[in-house]
């Protein structure tokens, strides 16, 4: 059996676990209360998984999809928010999954790869995918504007004084692409290949955390994978937990919150927020993260799953 109230029983201290756990099973027994989740389940496009089959029918894939969103608002506190990123062709799905389970849609967002576009026969390449945002509640509980100072354009004489607003696209971070550009990012095995094909990039999910939390609040990642979501919640003192049903990947969740890898630090992009009015409240400074990683180290430990 697994505690049915991780983030209750740590509420006067910060806290980040990894569950080895199936998440539909997870969230009906648990009582925790989320914030913000990010949901980025597998595709259903026949990707070689050791712990799930990727190839269900699709009608069962997308009522599986809409039991997870509505398990999750069920656990999402008042306003809370959910990021549910998918294919670009299965928007439809996703609204309608979002819809059914008692969402309220925000936008749409379009993350379009710094990589190359995937080559189509009949119609135009695909070059980015889609993060559904909605939250419970018609307005979010939280919400904070972010600014990003972005190179200056070759048609622009002067650097914007304040950076801009972060938009509904976000072309301005890299994929992990499967191959050479994927970097000392990707977790990779003993021969070199990649641990994970589908591994989020930490710029990434720190946008999605500084976008709809404050510090202190609790956020879940139902498909952890590598524990992106984990390792970055943890540096930006979110309250994390996630959980994840093949073993291989568990334990590398392990060790990499265990110890913080040089590439998984994500104080590199604290610049680029610099214009971001409240920066300093939803992102801790560096030397402040610093003198509390050593409470995180406890936290961090496998629990007992049934």
């Amino acid at each position: 059996m697994f505690d049915t109230s991780i983030f209750e029983r740590s509420r006067n201290r910060m806290h980040c676990n990894i569950l080895e756990a199936n998440c539909e099973k997870y969230l009906k027994k648990s009582k925790d209360v989320f914030d913000l989740t990010f949901l980025d389940p597998p595709f259903n496009q026949g990707k070689d998984y050791a712990s799930h089959f990727d190839e269900m029918p699709e009608s069962e894939y997308w009522k599986w999809m809409t039991r997870i969103c509505k398990l999750v608002y069920d656990h999402t506190s008042d306003g809370g928010a959910i990021y549910f990123m998918q294919r670009e062709k299965n928007v439809e799905h996703v609204l309608e999954g979002l819809r059914k389970s008692g969402w309220t849609f925000q936008n749409l967002i379009i993350w379009k790869k710094k990589t190359s576009a995937v080559p189509c026969e009949n119609k135009f390449g695909l070059h980015f995918q889609i993060i559904a945002f909605a939250t419970k509640g018609k307005s979010p509980r939280v919400f904070n504007k972010l600014r990003i100072d972005i190179p200056l354009l070759v048609t622009e004489k002067y650097p914007r004084p304040n950076g801009v607003y972060v938009t509904d696209v976000w072309d301005d971070i890299r994929e992990l692409t499967s191959g050479y550009f994927a970097g000392d990012e990707a977790l990779r095995l003993k021969n070199g290949e990649r641990l994970h094909k589908q591994q989020s990039p930490i710029h990434l999910l720190a946008r999605i955390i500084l976008s709809s939390t404050k510090v202190g609040d609790s956020v879940f990642d139902p498909f952890a994978g590598t524990g992106t979501t984990l390792v970055v919640g943890k540096q930006l003192e979110r309250n994390t937990i996630g959980t994840e049903l093949d073993s291989a990947n568990y334990q590398a969740i392990l060790g990499r919150l265990a110890g913080l890898r040089e590439s998984d630090r994500i104080t590199k992009y604290r610049k680029y927020y610099v214009f971001t009015e409240n920066l300093n409240e939803i992102w801790p400074a560096p030397e402040a993260i610093i003198r509390r990683l050593h409470d995180y180290q406890e936290q961090t430990q496998p629990l007992d799953v049934g």
